[in-house]
């Protein structure tokens, strides 16, 4: 692939660029050996082409003149030796790797997993040994959080500075290709979380010298925004997302929160950045995180991103699971089986309704023409538990009927289902916020995290974990033998088995074309059915209290006895009750 940023081996050659337009003057460092000085072009790139350099050299440049001028390292280093903030490395060739799965986006059965925690060890290469275990529990996709470099030994990954460099914390640069080519010789596929609003607080250079990477005028939660306008800025982020598929052979990103994106230039480098990964991989599967809520990204001929994360799914199932109604579920809380009812047979559940929590300002577009697959469900994910005060996950809070609700609905309604680690066993170790500055951004963060919840802090102080504690990363660390109790195998059989009834009821389903969907309601429960070109999906859903008895409905007696949950009963007169937290599932052939 073409690249602008970062090292560039020609033979016997390597060519070093750097895009620093605000910098007078820059030189070149090779470990061991004196400055070279780089020529800077009009186009703001300074460059100086060394030979006979090996892969693993450490580079880096200094900015001003002599040993008074500051050490920096390549904003698109491809490895580093130690630290965000330190050397650069001179990359090595990947090896050749294996294609990845010729698999549909509609068979996707979405692991989310932390490297940093998935594991002991906390590595690209530990992370090779439970591949088996996530095909086996009958996942199709493992998803991983942010990998690009970031100040520290451990954080969730959205604080990456360094975003062509994967992390040294979980292994090079070849440990993260062998992961990649381990999943696919699997037949699983493998996406990467990436972010492009925003970059981290720590280890960041680019303001001394490339002032024009961002705006003064357009403040963000994290510090002036990022220039889209600016098309040298777009082509970094656009060249990166390439370059994780088309290096690494990822099949596919996740966009992080382009509702951030604050600059005028985000609709163009939305479609600019899309292009690039198909040039890419054709077939690439990208999906966004954008709470805007627009579905014109998943529609129309020129096919520009697959799938959005579905938060409003979540909000709207959580709080029918667990009755929470306050903070980001506030808007969901006065009907939320309406709102689960329009989440599940139509997408978005605002759709340009005013919404509560921003003033009643109009949020999210129409819906109701999109697949269901063009949506990624999840009943939890790494924000809707590290962002409670404990970290803590639905397992060690919600009833028994209750998860098995929320997992049966997950895992055989049409939309992608996506799954935190672990919650395939319904493990209940917690999944803190953690990270690992130094200093007064130390104190920040500890401060900041201490103040969003005062009330918890006031309370249960001694409990509320402390963000920059090692043991607060540990308590996050998943061990196989979390696995292996009786528990947590039984409930892998039954996640098994939902993966299986998926593969039944859904797919075939799925692959024939998407035509629309119905949704009736009769008090707390639900019926919808999706319409396919090969046939109908039909789920009842019973997220209330109580139990409720339907009406008599085509296709009930052939409702296989498997696909359900709680206690689903056939009453007189072709008549179906549901007790509470119960659902059952089903398909028609076409009409």
């Amino acid at each position: 692939m073409n690249s602008t940023f970062g090292p560039l081996i020609e033979g016997a050659t390597t060519r070093f660029r750097l895009f620093a337009p605000e910098a007078a003057t820059v030189s070149l460092e090779i470990d061991g050996a004196g400055p070279v000085a780089m020529e800077k072009g009009a186009d703001g790139f300074f460059t100086a082409a060394v030979d006979g350099l090996n892969a693993g050299t450490r580079y880096r440049f200094r900015l001003g003149e002599g040993q008074a001028g500051l050490a920096v390292p390549d904003p698109a280093s491809r490895g580093q030796a130690e630290d965000a903030d330190g050397w650069s490395l001179v990359p090595a060739p990947l090896p050749s790797r294996a294609p990845g799965p010729s698999r549909p986006w509609h068979e996707a059965i979405i692991a989310e997993v932390h490297v940093g925690t998935a594991t002991p060890e906390g590595t690209f290469r530990a992370l090779i040994d439970r591949l088996d275990h996530y095909r086996d529990a009958g996942f199709t996709v493992i998803e991983l959080l942010p990998v690009a470099d970031f100040a520290g030994r451990r954080n969730w990954g959205y604080d990456g500075v360094l975003l062509y460099a994967p992390d040294t914390a979980y292994g090079s640069p070849e440990d993260l290709r062998a992961l990649i080519d381990a999943a696919h010789e699997r037949g699983l596929g493998m996406m990467l979380d990436v972010v492009y609003n925003h970059f981290g607080p720590s280890g960041n250079y680019l303001p001394l010298y490339a002032k024009s990477f961002f705006r003064a005028d357009i403040d963000t939660p994290w510090g002036p925004a990022i220039d889209l306008e600016n098309p040298v800025v777009r082509a970094f982020f656009s060249e990166n997302a390439a370059y994780w598929i088309a290096e690494f052979g990822f099949d596919g990103l996740r966009f992080d929160a382009v509702h951030a994106l604050a600059t005028t230039g985000a609709e163009t480098f939305l479609r600019e950045i899309a292009a690039a990964c198909r040039a890419a991989k054709p077939d690439a599967w990208l999906v966004l995180e954008n709470h805007d809520n627009i579905a014109g990204w998943m529609t129309g001929d020129d096919h520009l991103y697959d799938a959005q994360w579905n938060d409003d799914w979540h909000h709207a199932f959580h709080v029918l699971a667990s009755g929470e109604r306050t903070g980001y579920y506030a808007p969901y809380a006065s009907d939320p089986v309406a709102a689960a009812g329009r989440a599940l047979s139509e997408g978005f559940v605002f759709q340009g309704e005013p919404y509560p929590g921003e003033g009643g300002h109009p949020r999210g577009t129409v819906s109701t023409a999109l697949a269901p697959d063009a949506f990624v469900a999840f009943a939890q994910n790494h924000d809707h538990i590290g962002n409670r005060p404990l970290g803590d996950r639905l397992a060690a809070s919600l009833a028994p009927e209750r998860l098995a609700f929320l997992r049966f609905v997950l895992m055989l309604s049409p939309a992608i289902p996506l799954l935190f680690q672990g919650e395939e066993a319904l493990l209940s170790q917690p999944f803190p916020f953690f990270c690992d500055f130094e200093g007064d951004l130390a104190e920040a963060v500890r401060n900041g995290r201490r103040s969003e919840f005062a009330d918890f802090f006031d309370a249960h102080g001694e409990s509320f974990p402390d963000p920059l504690s090692e043991a607060t990363f540990i308590s996050a660390k998943l061990k196989a033998e979390d696995f292996r109790t009786p528990q947590a195998r039984a409930e892998l059989d039954i996640f098994r088995r939902l993966a299986d009834e998926r593969r039944r009821l859904v797919w075939p389903l799925a692959l024939s074309g998407y035509r629309a969907s119905e949704l009736s309601r009769t008090g707390e429960a639900l019926r919808v059915a999706w319409h396919f070109n090969a046939g109908t999906l039909v789920m009842v859903l019973n997220g209330g209290r109580q139990a409720a008895t339907l009406d008599p409905m085509t296709g009930i007696a052939g409702m296989p006895a498997g696909a359900s949950t709680g206690s689903v009963i056939h009453e007189a007169e072709g008549k179906l009750t549901l007790g509470p937290f119960a659902a059952a599932v089903w398909s028609l052939a076409p009409v």
